[in-house]
């Protein structure tokens, strides 16, 4: 697999690792078991509302603690509104790119940061927790990426079809029974919904 020098040396290197101490907001995404995971701490300027410093914690592959490293860098110094519009895709640019079964470790480092700000919005009563519905669905499967080209199954069109009902989310996706990246994106759905305590079941359909 072909590293940019840029990830090879945020992956060696990283910036900003560690915890910080009383964070004025954290939030941690994904799971050990599944081979990714980030924790972000952040300290805030309650007035102007900056990020003053800004650590995080990673376990998983060289892309997963090179995003979280850039990540991070982007986000020390701008505002919550500023830091909440960085995209995963800008993260993949910053560092010259990823490889395509590699993008899925910039949404995750991406997610955990606006997670860590809406933390930091809720506490300050800057913002209200979501109520959940079909749209919190198709928003999180706008972060399941597609293997072979890197980019999220909606902007795709490969889901077809989203419900939720009595406790149970229904994804339909269209992608071919010999497709080698089938039972990837499988998992990949369930690990983005099954954090929702709303959902109790999870059925997909391909």
């Amino acid at each position: 697999m072909q590293y940019s020098q840029k990830v090879l040396d945020h992956f060696m290197h990283p910036h900003n690792v560690g915890k910080l101490e009383n964070p004025d907001a954290e939030a941690t995404e994904g799971s050990p078991a599944c081979g990714d995971q980030v924790s972000i701490f952040m300290k805030v300027d309650e007035n102007t509302h900056k990020i003053q410093d800004v650590k995080f914690l990673s376990y998983g592959c060289a892309s997963n603690i090179a995003t979280a490293s850039i990540i991070t860098d982007m986000a020390k110094g701008k505002t919550i509104e500023e830091a909440k519009k960085i995209t995963w895709k800008e993260a993949a640019e910053e560092l010259d790119g990823l490889p395509p079964v590699k993008m899925h470790c910039s949404v995750l480092a991406v997610d955990t940061l606006r997670k860590a700000i809406k933390d930091y919005e809720i506490k300050h009563g800057l913002a209200e927790e979501d109520k959940f519905s079909t749209d919190k669905i198709i928003e999180e499967l706008k972060k399941v990426i597609y293997p072979n080209v890197g980019e999220d199954i909606v902007s795709l069109k490969m889901v077809k079809y989203v419900g939720f009902k009595d406790g149970t989310a229904i994804v339909d996706v269209e992608i071919p029974k010999f497709d080698k990246y089938r039972d990837n994106v499988a998992e990949e759905i369930r690990e983005h919904l099954e954090k929702f305590k709303e959902i109790k079941d999870i059925k997909i359909t391909m």
